[in-house]
């Protein structure tokens, strides 16, 4: 008993001498530890048992919230429950053992939905008499409120907390108070915790516009003033950029997140810091270095000024493998778009380090590796070590064994015989096991049957590798689904395109089985069509497993023009030309077209119409009327006309045939003596009625610059006899064209044109129908119309006319010079001739010419530039190269 009074005396003597030299802080919320016991409950419901221990959880949880420290008296359990009178001394005690100063304890009585919460709090090291507490109310709902209200009180008596009266920020000048007072958490009329308060300053400092906070309490009669004292940061009048050669200050500053007139934020400058290494990465100045200084002007404003030292490019030293033993290194390096430094790297920009290409290297080498057998090879990450203006890059190859192509088969659901899936397949007809022929055939499988309506079959392939043998079993195996039907097809997007003229074009039908290839056959005529910029495809799943919609959404592009300008060519000379059109003529598909065009030697005036779908079927049609002034060396020609035409596909989307009627007058004047027999005899008006058959075969991906695809025409013209007019003669004329892709993005082009003419019985051919070799598409380096026929009019003089049979071979190699802009270069060879009646098509009397070109699509119209030279030259023709330009929309 006596050591018990000793302790009391000693800590209660420490406590008030602590009180009396440091007041403030023998208040503070880091000293106040307190014990809550259970809270005794009277009332004749023994289910509200369990409120023993939530009110004083309710309590405890308050006060912690408040600052204080909550013992937990699960050790001292034995000395609680020996204290059932509750004395003050046995409590105080407890809390001396718990080291706590003060010790809660209560009791609740219930009685009708009526309670009363009664409790008191006892200083552990003190004398005084314990304080006390009381809520009372009425109903369950509401306990939780009354133990909250008497926890508050409890707090407001722990701590000696005063209210707060008002509060108020200075030192603020462009940021207003209320923007301030929405961050602070803390109002009027709330009890004064410091802790809550250093909460708020922390708040209102993260807003990052302030580079200093001060917060001060003055104690009033009826509470505390709290003061906030702000220092504002200043804002940036200018962002000032030095040392700058690589980049413009305009891209620096466009690359930054700050800006002239916001905020100066140290954080924000830092992370803008980087942001302009990064730049400085993608030219490879990985060694850039950037610091900042703020220059203040006054005002709270400042200058912010970012030196750059720039430093040398880093490149790439050295790329070296390991584990790599099928291969030479030689061989991997030319696999990887990335390279070393190289002498001529000042031009070819060789040795610079891209993280995006050389992350593709990798997947290349892995499928180079994997395409030719090794088909478990692995290629790590690449280690890339940065050492001054040097980048070493090492990369770890795996290659494993290599396998040859051993059984291969196909299981599961069949919509084919297993032979005939079988032929389809690519890699049974390999040697060695390739990844890329092996994804080639899951795409061909999954076409199949996608063909046949099964849009969700699964295709994968299941390889064992036979470790012994070292061969791969492949099985293709086919999970076919239920075939999907088109349930509906939706087409948004078209504001004057008619829906029907969509509908057509993609051959795909509601109702009906889905099918891939009829799909996209039927998206790229709506390309072909040139109406849309945009097309996009959309397939979802419609109202049952075996239902899809289809939704098309297109961006409409102008379909009318109107075109004028000027051109030059080596025949022409400077011409104009203009054009109106309207390719989609009220929605419905049709063009209508006026175009004039008048040169040096041509004036041509044409207006047309063309309906692509007659009576709702693919049977185009169009007519035209015409009318052209020609000037030949020895006459002049003036044409008046017109035409009617239709065609239809008669196998597939490439092939149509054509049919034309033409009825023209020809007037032939200032006819000189140096023309022919013939010529004379036909001045002044003749009639040309004909009609036109053509068969027409096109698989080019793209009508203007195409890179692959052929183009093959075959036709007869028939004039005269029962036609009438005055000409009577029958024409023949073929013509191919092959595009090959061939390596570096280069194009092969093989061209070949052939024709024959002769007069009708009792008919005239008159010369203007006859074939005539010689400049632009012909052999380049002769002159236009330079290839023909002589013959000695009746006057004595030698003439040209033209032939009755020609032969005409191009080869043409296409390089992209500037691909994004098409710009090509060519090299071509040329070959051709023309023969009289007399003469049979002769290979061997071809005239050869070869030479070089430019061709631009440019903005302003096609710019063709080309030098041709005759490689069996004769006596009186050129030596050098004759050049043909042609620049406008004769190309």
């Amino acid at each position: 008993m006596f050591n018990k009074y000793v302790l009391r005396f000693f800590f209660v003597s420490f406590v008030v001498l602590f009180i009396f030299f440091f007041p403030d802080s023998a208040y503070s919320q880091k000293d106040i530890r307190v014990v809550v016991l259970p809270f005794e409950i009277v009332s004749e419901d023994e289910g509200l048992s369990y409120l023993q221990t939530e009110i004083s959880k309710i309590i405890s949880d308050h006060l912690k919230k408040d600052g204080a420290v909550v013992i937990d008296i699960a050790g001292v359990a034995d000395l609680i429950s020996a204290v059932e009178d509750k004395e003050v001394d046995t409590i105080r005690d407890l809390g001396l053992k718990a080291d706590a100063a003060q010790v809660i304890w209560g009791s609740m009585s219930w009685e009708e939905q009526k309670f009363s919460i009664a409790a008191k709090m006892v200083e552990s090291f003190g004398t005084e008499k314990p304080e006390s507490f009381s809520v009372e109310g009425q109903g369950i709902e509401n306990l939780l409120t009354a133990v909250q209200a008497l926890a508050g009180k409890i707090s407001t008596k722990l701590f000696r907390q005063e209210i707060i009266k008002s509060i108020v920020v200075e030192g603020n000048q462009r940021i207003e108070d209320d923007a301030i007072f929405r961050i602070i958490k803390t109002k009027p009329g709330d009890i004064y915790i410091p802790k809550k308060l250093s909460e708020d300053l922390r708040a209102v400092y993260l807003m990052g516009y302030f580079d200093d906070i001060r917060v001060e309490s003055v104690s009033e009669t009826d509470g505390k003033k709290i003061i906030f004292t702000i220092k504002e940061k200043p804002t940036i009048r200018k962002i000032i950029v030095k040392g700058n050669r690589i980049y413009k200050e305009d891209e620096i500053t466009e690359s930054m997140s700050i800006s002239s007139g916001s905020i100066l934020n140290i954080f924000k400058v830092n992370t803008n810091i980087k942001q302009i290494k990064e730049l400085y990465k993608e030219k490879n100045h990985h060694n850039a270095q950037v610091t900042y200084n703020v220059v203040p002007i006054g005002k709270n404003q400042a200058d912010l000024e970012f030196v750059i030292e720039e430093g040398e490019k880093v490149r790439i030293k050295t790329i070296t493998f390991e584990g790599n033993n099928a291969y030479k290194v030689k061989k991997l390096k030319k696999v990887m778009k990335t390279n070393e430094k190289g002498f001529w790297s000042w031009i070819t920009s060789s040795g610079e380090f891209n993280v995006e290409d050389l992350n593709q290297d990798i997947a290349r080498m892995t499928a180079y590796y994997q395409n030719d057998g090794y088909a478990l090879a692995r290629v790590g990450e690449p280690d890339v070590k940065f050492e001054g203006d040097w980048i070493y890059i090492k990369i770890k190859i795996d290659e494993g064994p290599k396998f040859k192509v051993g059984k291969v088969t196909i299981d599961g659901d069949l919509i084919k015989s297993r032979e005939e899936l079988l032929e389809i397949l690519k890699i049974k007809e390999e040697t060695f096991f390739s990844r890329g022929i092996l994804r080639d055939d899951v795409v061909a499988l999954t076409d199949v049957y996608s063909d046949e309506g099964y849009f969700y079959v699964d295709v994968y392939p299941r390889v064992d590798e036979d470790m012994d043998t070292l061969e791969t079993n492949i099985t293709y195996v086919i999970e076919k689904g239920k075939p999907v039907y088109f349930d509906r097809i939706i087409i948004s997007g078209n504001t004057s395109t008619r829906d029907k003229v969509i509908r057509r074009e993609l051959k795909v039908y509601e109702q009906e089985l889905y099918s891939g290839v009829k799909l996209k056959r039927g998206i790229r005529r709506l390309y072909y069509l040139d109406f849309f910029e945009d097309i996009k495809v959309d397939t979802i799943k419609g109202d049952a497993d075996d239902k899809m919609v289809l939704k098309i959404d297109v961006k409409e592009k102008p379909t009318g023009s109107f075109s004028f300008g000027a051109g030059y060519s080596s025949v022409e000379k400077l011409f104009g030309q203009v054009s109106v059109s309207e390719r989609n003529l009220f929605g419905r598909g049709q063009e209508l077209k006026f175009m004039t065009e008048v040169g040096r030697k041509t004036a041509r005036y044409r207006i047309s119409f063309t309906e692509p779908w007659m009576f709702d079927i693919p049977l185009a049609g169009g007519l035209s009327i015409e009318k052209i002034d020609k000037d030949y060396d020895s006459y002049s020609l003036d044409t008046r006309g017109g035409s009617v035409w239709t065609s239809y596909p008669i196998y597939g989307d490439f092939t149509r045939a054509y049919l034309r009627y033409s009825y023209e007058v020809n007037n032939i004047k200032d006819v000189s003596i140096y023309a022919s027999d013939e010529v004379k005899e036909l001045e002044g008006e003749n009639v040309t009625s004909r009609i036109t058959t053509k068969l027409r075969y096109d698989s080019r991906d793209r009508p203007i610059n195409p890179s692959s695809g052929s183009e093959h025409t075959a036709s007869i013209e028939y004039a005269g006899g029962r036609l009438g007019g005055d000409m009577a003669f029958t024409k023949y004329t073929a013509e191919t064209g092959w595009y090959i892709p061939l390596a570096w993005t280069t194009v092969g082009f093989l061209h070949g044109e052939t024709g024959f003419v002769h007069a009708n019985a009792e008919g005239t051919l008159p010369d203007y129908e006859r074939f005539y070799l010689g400049g632009r598409r012909t052999p380049r380096g002769f002159g236009y119309h330079e290839i023909h026929v002589k013959e000695i009019n009746e006057d004595g003089y030698e003439t040209e006319v033209g032939g009755d049979k020609f032969l005409l071979l191009n080869v043409e190699y296409l390089i992209p010079l500037i691909k994004t802009a098409g710009l090509l270069g060519v090299l071509f060879f040329d070959a051709g001739n023309v023969w009289d009646e007399y003469h049979q098509i002769d290979p061997g009397d071809l005239r050869e010419t070869a030479g070089y070109g430019i061709r631009w699509f440019s903005p302003i119209g096609p710019i063709r530039v080309e030098c041709g030279y005759i490689l069996d030259r004769q006596d009186g023709e050129r030596a050098g190269g004759k050049w043909e330009f042609d620049m406008g929309g004769v190309f």
